[in-house]
């Protein structure tokens, strides 16, 4: 049996709609894979989701994953998963991604590593499409941690960018689920001139803030003029809460994918933990809904085997 590890990931970044994201070093979700008698892929056991997630592994985002993997390859042979969710369903972490990422990489070891990374991508990206999505913006930093630029879906063209030293993330988790269809039925499929060639700056400005170690471009460019103020009122006391970060000396704050989790950068793991407590103190001000607090390090390291 092997036991591989993903990590969860924030999306969008701000700017980056559907293009950027980040892995984080924790929580995340934990796939097992063994070998079983005959072809195909069952799923044994889902723990964590509190028996929500299907067993069917045609419509289950680490099953599907697999089977996709199994195919590309063309073996006969069959896996057996159980599955170890780290992470909150719906919480715009990259839930469904892990899953998926955790599989391949899992069911890849126990074959003997034939698949390269790109072809894992591949087949954690038709896992997500199980689930809904084709968007590669948490797929790609679960499975390779740090920072990633997906310059295009189909095909994937993921470009790796380098994390500055020290950078931490503070995230808050309000006890609340975000559907990604129903928030990204929100934003319409137009978008101002104006708007769009702000946001462009922002992105390109991100990208170059991260390859020069410059923080204070990068606190600049973690704005998003589209998604964001479409979507901020799906969490309650979410501007309460970045206001919170931003006193606090976050680089930026910003909705984690479609949300709920709000996601602050900050300069080193200390500074990031006095963020978390400042957003968490001003959500428990504004709601009487619960959140859980992760700090971590900007996980360098992507998904990997653990047993």
């Amino acid at each position: 049996m092997i036991a591989a590890y993903a990590p969860g990931s924030v999306s969008n970044v701000a700017c980056g709609f559907d293009v950027l994201g980040f892995a984080l070093d924790q929580p995340g979700d934990i796939v097992i894979a063994a070998q079983k008698d005959g072809p195909g892929v069952t799923i044994a056991a889902i723990e964590g989701d509190a028996g929500r997630l299907p067993l069917d592994p045609a419509r289950n985002t680490a099953g599907a994953a697999a089977m996709a993997l199994l195919a590309r390859l063309e073996t006969t042979r069959g896996v057996s998963l159980t599955i170890h969710k780290g992470l909150p369903l719906a919480s715009g972490l990259g839930s469904s991604g892990a899953s998926a990422v955790a599989a391949v990489v899992a069911v890849n070891e126990l074959l003997g590593r034939p698949a390269t990374l790109e072809m894992l991508l591949l087949c954690a990206m038709a896992g997500e499409q199980a689930g809904g999505a084709w968007h590669p913006d948490n797929v790609a930093p679960s499975l390779y941690g740090g920072f990633i630029l997906a310059r295009s879906a189909n095909p994937p063209d993921i470009v790796r960018l380098p994390v500055p030293e020290g950078l931490a993330c503070a995230v808050l988790h309000p006890h609340l689920e975000v559907q990604t269809g129903a928030a990204r039925a929100l934003l319409g499929d137009q978008v101002p001139l104006r708007d769009a060639v702000r946001q462009w700056g922002n992105v390109g400005a991100l990208v170059a803030s991260l390859f020069n170690g410059d923080q204070g471009l990068l606190s600049r460019s973690l704005e998003d003029v589209i998604a964001e103020p479409k979507r901020a009122g799906l969490v309650p006391g979410f501007y309460p809460v970045k206001a919170a970060a931003l006193a606090a000396g976050a680089l930026g704050c910003s909705l984690s994918g479609s949300g709920p989790s709000v996601f602050a950068l900050a300069s080193s793991l200390e500074v990031a933990q006095q963020i978390g407590e400042a957003m968490q103190r001003a959500f428990n001000a504004e709601s009487a809904v619960g959140a859980d607090l992760w700090v971590s390090l900007v996980g360098r390291q992507g998904a990997r085997v653990i047993s």
